[in-house]
């Protein structure tokens, strides 16, 4: 029985062109109050994990943010079990991340409304990222999370066109090596 040919990747005719393609940031539909790019293309799109991806990337790259009253009110009830749910998903991923914006500062001066101990919310992060592999990165401010996300997404996306273009090279190396009996 003969197997199907695998098919040739569709992105390896044109890797030419990707020299001059940035990223696009893809912001969730549902994100409420979306974060502004300066440095790249954004555009709204539904994604399946995360608040914060990148076009192509949606699959392997997502960003979850939460502001401190998010992430206060995440602390507990029924709020926490779907942010669980959400950062469970994320463990497939190759690069997550839990943006919080502010600061560990005014988390421990409980500059939120909630009696939850600052001490909880500090736990809880930790336990975060432990339990579900995903590392929290504070940002003071919006337009900082804004830019740590254009960074990362990038970087990301310039490992992945050097692993498609590792893969060409490959591909054709091994058109010039001559074939051994079969």
């Amino acid at each position: 029985m003969n197997a199907d040919p695998i098919p040739t990747l569709p992105a390896l005719r044109s890797l030419g062109t990707l020299a001059d393609v940035r990223p696009v940031v893809v912001i969730d539909t549902r994100e409420q109050t979306p974060l502004r790019f300066t440095r790249l293309q954004s555009t709204a799109g539904t994604l399946t994990s995360g608040d914060y991806s990148f076009a192509g990337g949606e699959e392997s790259f997502a960003i979850e943010r939460k502001t401190i009253p998010d992430l206060v009110a995440c602390c507990v009830g029924e709020n926490r079990e779907r942010f669980f749910r959400e950062l469970h998903r994320l463990r497939g991923y190759r690069f997550k991340r839990l943006v919080i914006i502010g600061t560990i500062a005014e988390v421990e001066a409980g500059e939120y409304r909630s009696r939850i101990a600052p001490r909880a919310v500090l736990a809880t992060v930790q336990a975060l990222e432990a339990r579900f592999d995903v590392p929290v990165v504070w940002c003071d401010t919006p337009e900082a999370a804004a830019l740590r996300i254009e960074s990362w997404a990038f970087w990301f996306a310039r490992e992945l066109v050097q692993d498609v273009n590792a893969i060409a090279r490959t591909a054709q190396l091994s058109k010039n090596i001559p074939k051994g009996p079969s």
